[in-house]
């Protein structure tokens, strides 16, 4: 079944780079030693909150198909970086930083940079209407 997005914030994928980029910055990158602020704190940080930045820019020109590809594209890239920059907290300060919560970010991140790219291709096979696949629960009360 189909629901028609209404906002960027009806979009998994905004939902959970969101709560990615809070867990990002409150729980993985406060451990990094100071020595870190101007490298994986300031890189990690702006690319986690560029993410559903984007999302939220691109969503505002669904209807110019160039343009919410662009914005798509960059949150990939931007998921893309997080992976790395995640990879390389978990191996270089392996005793500062929650491994399980960085490779559980980590998944989320991938999973994100596929749920973007199936969005972008779903919005180029749906262009007369912007919508995406999602379950939704049966209400015999309601009749749209």
């Amino acid at each position: 079944m189909y629901i028609t997005a209404r906002s960027f914030l009806d979009l998994d994928v905004y939902q959970n780079t969101y709560k990615a980029a809070i867990e990002v910055n409150t729980k993985v990158l406060p451990c990094l030693p100071e020595s870190e602020k101007y490298g994986l704190k300031d890189q990690g940080s702006r690319a986690s909150k560029a993410i559903p930045a984007l999302i939220a820019e691109g969503y505002a020109r669904k209807n110019h198909q160039k343009d919410w590809q662009k914005y798509l594209n960059e949150a990939i890239g931007e998921c893309n970086e997080m992976i790395v920059h995640l990879s390389f907290i978990k191996d270089l300060y392996p005793n500062k930083v929650d491994i399980k919560l960085c490779e559980e970010l980590i998944n989320t991140y991938n999973i994100a940079g596929k749920q973007l790219y199936n969005l972008g291709k779903s919005w180029q096979d749906n262009s007369s209407k912007f919508v995406f696949p999602h379950p939704q629960p049966h209400n015999p009360t309601h009749n749209p």
